[in-house]
This record gives C-alpha cells, sequence and structure tokens, in this order.
C-alpha cells in the first residue's frame, strides 16, 4: 500500500514524506546534527483514514510495518500489557529499519490525574509507564531508524507526557476531505465500480460535504448494490443520490401505512421546511422532499444540499437554519391551528443549535463574549457538561436567551408561510401526488406554476 491508494490527504501526506525521508536516508539528516524524530502522532475524526496512512507511509518507505492497536495491551493481569509492549519494541529492533504503528492509543494513553478508575487502573497505568520508558530508551539508529507512529480522535484525553517532544515530536492533523480530496477518494473507491459514461465525480464529491473517507466509500459502495439490485448495467449519479439518502434517512419503507390525514400533515410539515429554506437568505438549497417514511423513524424528510465547504459560519446564518428547523411546525400551525410530536426532532436540533450559540459562540448581546458551556470533545461530538461554576441567576438568563432565539425564528418562519400561504398549499399538493419531488418543486411553487408529476 503507497500513498496513491490514499485521498484527500494532501497536506498530511506532505508531513509524512519526510518521515519516509529519515527512513531511507537517514544519514541525509544527520549529517548536520539532526536528530531522527521518534514518534508521529496522527490525529483527526474516526474514518479519516489515519490508520490508512500509517500502513502507506511503511509501504512507501518498503520498510516493515508492526501493526497494534491500543486495547490489546489491556489485560485483566497487572504485567501483561507491559510485557507485550517490550515484545513489540524487541521485535522492531530486530527488523529495522521499521514502522511501529499503534492504533487507539488512547486505550493506554489517557491521563493519569483527575479521578482514578476502578478496575484495570493499575495494569493500564503500568503499561502506559512501560511504553513511556520504552520511547525515552528508544534510540534510533542512523543506520537502521525505527519511527514510532499512533493514532488517535480524542487527542483532549491523552496523558501529557506521551505528548511531550522527545516522545511523539510530530503531531499530523488528518481531516475531512475538501472538495478536491473528496473528488480524489470517490475516484480511488469507484475503480472497481462500472460507472455510468456521464458520472459526474465532481458533481458527486459537492453533495458530500463534512463526509470522512470511510462515508464516502461507504456510499459508492451503496451505489453499486443500488445499481446492481435494479439489473442496471452502469452505476448513475441518482444512484449515488439515493444512496445518500439511505445512509442519511434509511431505507425507504413503502409498507408503511398511513391514513390521509397524516400523509397531509406530514407533507404540510415538509413543504414548510421546503419553502422557508427558499425564503430565507442563508440557507443551503434544497435537493429533495420526501413523504415516504423511512426507517429511522421519519415520515418525511427534507434534503438540503450545500453547495460548498463551510469553515465560517455567521449568526445570520445560524438564525436561518433555525428558522428552517421550525418551518415544519410553522406551517401545521398555520394549516390546523394545532401541532403534532413530528416535530420533536426539529425542536431538539434547533434547541441545542441556539444553546451552543449563547454557551460556546458568544452571540447573545446579554451574556457578552464568555463562554458558558462545558469542555467540547474535540473529534467525537458531545461535550460534557459542567455547570457548578454558573451562578442561578446565569443559568436562568441562559435558558431565556436559548428560548428566545428559537421562539423568534419559529415566529419568523410562521410569518412568511402566511406571506406565502398559496405556494405552501401547492407544494403540499405536490408532494400528495408525487410522494417525492426535487429542489425545482420549491420554485414553481413560489411561482405559482403548476408542475406534472414526474415517476
Amino acid at each position: 500500500m503507497t500513498y496513491k491508494d490514499v485521498g484527500g490527504a494532501d497536506e498530511a501526506i506532505g508531513e509524512l514524506r519526510e518521515i519516509i525521508q529519515f527512513l531511507k536516508e537517514p544519514e541525509q539528516f544527520e549529517r548536520l546534527g539532526g536528530r531522527i524524530p521518534k514518534g508521529v502522532l496522527l490525529v483527526g475524526p474516526p474514518g479519516t483514514g489515519k490508520t490508512l496512512l500509517a500502513k502507506a507511509t511503511a509501504g512507501e518507505a518498503g520498510v516493515s510495518f508492526f501493526e497494534t492497536s491500543g486495547s490489546e495491551f489491556v489485560e485483566m493481569f497487572v504485567g501483561v500489557g507491559a510485557a507485550r509492549v517490550r515484545d513489540l519494541f524487541e521485535q522492531a529492533r530486530k527488523a529495522a529499519p521499521a514502522v511501529i504503528f499503534i492504533d487507539e492509543i488512547d486505550a493506554i494513553g489517557q491521563s493519569r490525574g483527575g479521578v482514578i478508575r476502578m478496575g484495570g487502573n493499575d495494569e493500564r497505568e503500568q503499561t502506559l509507564n512501560q511504553l513511556l520508558s520504552e520511547i525515552d530508551g528508544f534510540t534510533t539508529n542512523a543506520t537502521n531508524p525505527v519511527i514510532i507512529m499512533a493514532a488517535t480522535n480524542r487527542p483532549e484525553v491523552l496523558d501529557p507526557a506521551l505528548l511531550r517532544a522527545g516522545r511523539f515530536d510530530r503531531q499530523v492533523i488528518v481531516g475531512n476531505p475538501d472538495l478536491i480530496g473528496r473528488q480524489q477518494i470517490l475516484r480511488i473507491h469507484s475503480k472497481n465500480v462500472t460507472l455510468a459514461p456521464d458520472f459526474d465525480i465532481e458533481r458527486a464529491a459537492r453533495m458530500t460535504p463534512g463526509f470522512s473517507g470511510a462515508d464516502l466509500a461507504n456510499i459508492m459502495n451503496e451505489s453499486a448494490l443500488l445499481a446492481a439490485r435494479r439489473n442496471a448495467e452502469h452505476v448513475t449519479i441518482l444512484d449515488f443520490e439515493e444512496a445518500i439518502e439511505r445512509i442519511i434517512a434509511g431505507l425507504e419503507q413503502r409498507t408503511r401505512v398511513m391514513n390521509d390525514d397524516v400523509k397531509r400533515t406530514v407533507a404540510y410539515h415538509e413543504s414548510g421546511h421546503a419553502l422557508i429554506a427558499a425564503l430565507v437568505p442563508n440557507a443551503d438549497p434544497v435537493s429533495k422532499i420526501s413523504i415516504v417514511p423511512r426507517s429511522r423513524g421519519a415520515l418525511g424528510y427534507t434534503l438540503q444540499m450545500p453547495e460548498e465547504d463551510r469553515y465560517l459560519i455567521r449568526k445570520e446564518e445560524l438564525l436561518d437554519r433555525i428558522a428552517v428547523m421550525m418551518g415544519g411546525r410553522a406551517a401545521e400551525t398555520i394549516i390546523y391551528e394545532q401541532i403534532s410530536t413530528g416535530a420533536s426532532d426539529d425542536i431538539q436540533r434547533a434547541t441545542e443549535l441556539a444553546r451552543r450559540m449563547v454557551t460556546e459562540w458568544g452571540m447573545s448581546e446579554k451574556l457578552g463574549w464568555v463562554r458558558y458551556a462545558g469542555q467540547q470533545m474535540q473529534y467525537l461530538g458531545g461535550a460534557v457538561e459542567d455547570n457548578s461554576a454558573l451562578s442561578p441567576e446565569t443559568r436562568d438568563v441562559i435558558d431565556a436567551e436559548i428560548k428566545r432565539i428559537v421562539t423568534e425564528q419559529a415566529e419568523r418562519a410562521q410569518g412568511l408561510l402566511s406571506q406565502h400561504r398559496k405556494a405552501l398549499d401547492m407544494l403540499t399538493d405536490d408532494l400528495l401526488r408525487c410522494e417525492s419531488v426535487d429542489g425545482s418543486a420549491v420554485a414553481a411553487a413560489l411561482a405559482g406554476e403548476e408542475r406534472v408529476c414526474e415517476k
């Protein structure tokens, strides 16, 4: 395996090419008194190709590759993990030049401070201490170097002694790929897939912002399975779109029977989302609207596809997102003058986004540019809430601000839909006829144009 098998990680590969030169020609760097780095830590979200990069680095250098996982060192019996560490490094010395790769190093490298863990703690600490001492006493031979590589998606929990210079001298960040990187990854994973002549790789890459390399491989494989299921000769871009929907929303459940009243309520709900997305200035364009139930519990869904990768999001854009989330409940309120349980997921996501605006991003005038949230897990999402330092008065203000933001955007969505009531009815009727429509149906409804159902 070489770097030809890796896509979307050009910056990380650039960092690692120097490691290959260390392994191939160590004399070139030691000639001026430089010291070969002992360790390289690959850090990034799950599925971004950290293990793949380590294998490709050893393959490019043409050296022995020793792969293990942090969990393999943790045993019930104290001392077994430490013995395995010694054995691993001894094998690598004999096979030098070589690369030692420890995947998920956070399994044994967690910080030794803080709360004492019960059960297995002595074993974990002994293993970590042995690893630290092995790296410290590990002298890299100029003619037969050994590089230690490790990967983690939880760098915030690693022991500071493990990260200090002289042990893991370098940290290489492996993030989710950008547009060009996604094109590279899709080309790699479509080598053995029979694509249609008009399959546009760039369009497919634009449809998948924020997806990791593992996600893209899964989608390409799923699209091939979908095409095979309908006995097609090629995989088309429509198969790719359906694979994205399947992974995001789940399998279609056309056998689920909904009565006409429920179906119409779902259609109004999804039409509300789609129309608000078209009416607010900063929302992502609507790609598809469906009222076909999905296996993940959704009775319908509105799929938005970003036009480009986003790295910074303004406050106005976040408010528009909340307004789109509230569009479904707003449509139900206008039409039926009552509400249902269908907006539970929308309310949860809107409340969470408003909470982050207030407590993490300093977007509340009353609370100012101050962080009130707990520690955020860097790559795995979620947060460890710690409100012990907040006064009761501050918590009340936070709750009031979250409620104000969500309520204001809900009222805004309701006002926009009231102004465009005719478009709401037209889009709903279109959905009830066709069950699934693309984004052009939203523009047609706003323009007052009748559409023919395409099946």
